[in-house]
């Protein structure tokens, strides 16, 4: 009789192969692993101990913190792990002062606001009192008067944004360096090729067309810089900065 057919045998089972067993001892821990990553993704994303509590924004001179706070309000309670970049700019996307944003989460509770704001150039007068603008138009905010700020006055008031100088005269003004920037007291333009500015003591400059702007704000810098000359310089002009005059 054969050990099939005889029922009281005994069967012998052969022990695992060890490369058989280390391979399902590798999957159960990767398996566990994955469980407990998928774990710990579920408490960063979901728990309330993470939940956003504090605000702290930087970098903002021209939004008052307290905008800032108040269109970020929606925000509180929500798990750090899932406020991104795109929906905090998203929040603050109708300060026209704020170019762009970046954040950091500060765990368990604090998200630190990074603002870069744009750069007013100019400001003009309206019915309210004077509105910062930027090399693009932008209005930026508005200040209470005059010598609020240490920026150029354009003329024609806000409708000034609409005109054909505009782009010329906010192209210059973008390219000079902010300690000259900071002496002018005003701009202006009867078309794109006359554009004119005022240093405050009644010196004009005549920069022509806006071409070359770069190279002009180089002469212009360092015509500034010479010393007081007598009888005292009435007008700078650098529409050929190969050749500048003064007069």
């Amino acid at each position: 009789m054969s050990v099939l057919q005889d029922p009281s045998a005994t069967v012998l089972d052969f022990p695992e192969p060890p490369r058989k067993r280390r391979r399902r001892y590798a999957l159960i821990l990767v398996s566990l692993a994955i469980l407990a990553l998928a774990g710990l993704l579920a408490f960063l994303l979901f728990s309330p101990a993470l939940a956003l509590k504090e605000l702290e924004v930087r970098g903002n001179s021209l939004v008052p913190t307290e905008e800032v706070n108040a269109a970020l309000a929606p925000l509180v309670g929500v798990p750090l792990t899932q406020i991104s970049d795109d929906r905090v700019r998203d929040l603050l996307k109708d300060k026209a002062p704020i170019e762009d944003i970046s954040v950091a989460a500060e765990p368990p509770s604090k998200l630190l606001v990074s603002i870069t704001e744009r750069t007013p150039v100019a400001i003009v007068q309206d019915t309210n009192g004077y509105v910062l603008l930027d090399s693009a138009g932008r209005q930026l905010g508005s200040v209470a008067g005059r010598d609020a700020v240490q920026l150029p006055l354009i003329d024609g008031g806000t409708a000034a944004v609409d005109s054909d100088v505009f782009p010329a005269l906010a192209a210059v003004l973008a390219e000079l360096p902010a300690g000259v920037l900071a002496r002018l007291d005003h701009a202006s333009a009867s078309s794109p090729d006359s554009i004119q500015l005022s240093l405050s003591g009644d010196q004009k400059i005549f920069w022509g067309s806006a071409e070359r702007n770069a190279a002009k704000a180089r002469v212009l810098t360092a015509l500034l810089a010479m010393p007081p000359a007598d009888p005292p310089v009435k007008e700078f002009d650098v529409s050929t900065p190969d050749r500048p005059v003064t007069r």
